[in-house]
């Protein structure tokens, strides 16, 4: 009896598997400059086709044995390429679902196994059909400076807000995502740099949507940037650890084993937010994965150097000294590439400091000195801080103050400090300030 009834189990499993369904648990919808991005949360992988129809233009993605377990939400109205959605049973049992399109597009469609943050998903990009990216954020226009030559340019820094979209980056006790707080400082950042005479700034997102590390690196490029900084909020498993850090790529292997177990993480996420390699030739393949940086290093360990002494005249820091490890977001061989972690957003303490505009706004002016000090002495050749004639430099020694300094130079002890954004009259040995000319403000 117990072998018959063993048997006629056996028989019964294949059936029963057939008619399992798959759940959708939820769908997330993430509009990018470049693309909209489609994430079916799935209870386990589906069988499905995409079709692309016209008379109206929209996509179709179908689903086998598959069920909404709620209605989606509808894509926002600035979405560049989806108008919305809708869904309904097909054949009895499988999933219909219908994206009403604003423009021509192509698509693909990739699944993704589960990770430490999501269970399975099918993952539907949508691009512009023309294959034309747009180059970044909106930027602020040039700014008009007297005098100005034909050959001479802004200084280009490009701000990277890490993670976004999908990929929410670490998450503090009070659910703080690092995604919303570095792209708050990011584009504080963005407005204070694009005030500095001869500076522009230029980011790599300027929403809430999953952005490739390549990719990042690629705007970068096409902006021509003279510097690339990658802000973050730093994590770890003891709550107690605190402070900011400044990091550039290593070659050799990381400073720490906190650096590389941090680096570990950042790399994820690409795998978190979600990118398939498989439509990559082997030589973007070899670019994404094993790109070493070699001319532009001294470059970012001057940048970084310079970041630290701006940070800890803010607050804490956990290292006082350069820290390197294999960040793929700083593989870039030839613009100076530097990683900000302006905090601990594991730290209950300085993730309340994270939530905190105030708190934000010190961090970007931090990070601004930092800036002002390393183009005072590194502007490339044909930028307007290049050109400026005027543009002189004191490297702070032990006895000298602001009022010593200001004699030295016949300047406003008042110009000094605007000219390098000092709240204070706090200075540091080592440090390098800018000597306002007659004709600055």
């Amino acid at each position: 009896m117990r072998a018959i009834i063993a048997s006629l189990v056996l028989l019964l499993v294949p059936s029963l598997q057939a008619s399992a369904q798959v759940e959708v648990q939820g769908v997330r919808v993430w509009a990018a400059p470049d693309n909209t991005r489609i994430v079916f949360d799935l209870s386990a992988p589906v069988e499905h086709e995409l079709l692309e129809l016209d008379d109206p233009q929209r996509l179709v993605i179908d689903l086998e044995q598959a069920r909404l377990a709620e209605q989606p939400d509808q894509p926002d109205a600035d979405d560049r390429y989806l108008k919305s959605l809708r869904s309904g049973i097909r054949n009895g049992n499988d999933l219909r679902v219908v994206l009403d399109l604003k423009r021509d597009v192509t698509s693909k469609t990739f699944q993704l196994k589960p990770n430490e943050r999501y269970g399975h998903r099918l993952v539907v990009d949508v691009f512009p059909a023309d294959g034309n990216k747009t180059v970044g954020s909106p930027q602020a226009p040039a700014k008009s400076v007297a005098a100005r030559s034909e050959s001479m340019r802004d200084v280009i820094v490009a701000i990277d807000a890490g993670h976004g979209g999908e990929d929410p980056g670490a998450i503090g006790s009070l659910g703080t995502h690092e995604k919303k707080v570095v792209m708050d400082i990011a584009k504080r950042l963005a407005a204070k740099v694009n005030r500095e005479a001869g500076m522009r700034a230029i980011l790599t997102r300027d929403g809430d949507y999953f952005l490739p590390l390549r990719r990042r690196i690629e705007i970068a490029r096409e902006h021509h940037a003279d510097l690339f900084i990658s802000i973050h909020a730093d994590a770890f498993r003891d709550r107690r650890v605190h402070g900011s850090s400044v990091y550039v790529l290593s070659q050799d292997g990381a400073s720490s084993e906190a650096a590389r177990w941090l680096a570990k993480q950042e790399n994820a996420a690409d795998q978190i937010g979600g990118i398939s390699l498989n439509d990559k030739d082997d030589v973007l393949k070899e670019v994404l994965l094993d790109l070493s940086q070699t001319g532009t290093l001294e470059a970012s360990i001057d940048v970084a150097e310079r970041l630290i002494q701006g940070l800890g005249s803010t607050g804490k820091l956990h290292r006082r000294d350069v820290q390197s490890a294999g960040f793929l977001v700083l593989k870039a061989p030839d613009i100076p590439s530097v990683l900000v972690e302006t905090a601990f957003i594991s730290n209950p303490d300085e993730e309340r400091k994270l939530r905190d505009a105030g708190h934000q706004n010190r961090l970007a002016d931090a990070i601004l000195r930092g800036l002002r000090q390393y183009f005072a002495d590194h502007a490339p050749e044909g930028t307007l801080l290049a050109a400026r004639e005027k543009v002189r430099r004191h490297t702070i020694s032990r006895g000298d103050t602001l009022s010593t300094i200001a004699q030295q130079y016949s300047v406003s002890q008042d110009k000094l400090k605007q000219s390098n954004g000092l709240k204070g009259d706090r200075i540091q040995v080592g440090q390098v300030l800018v000597i306002p000319g007659d004709s600055d403000s």
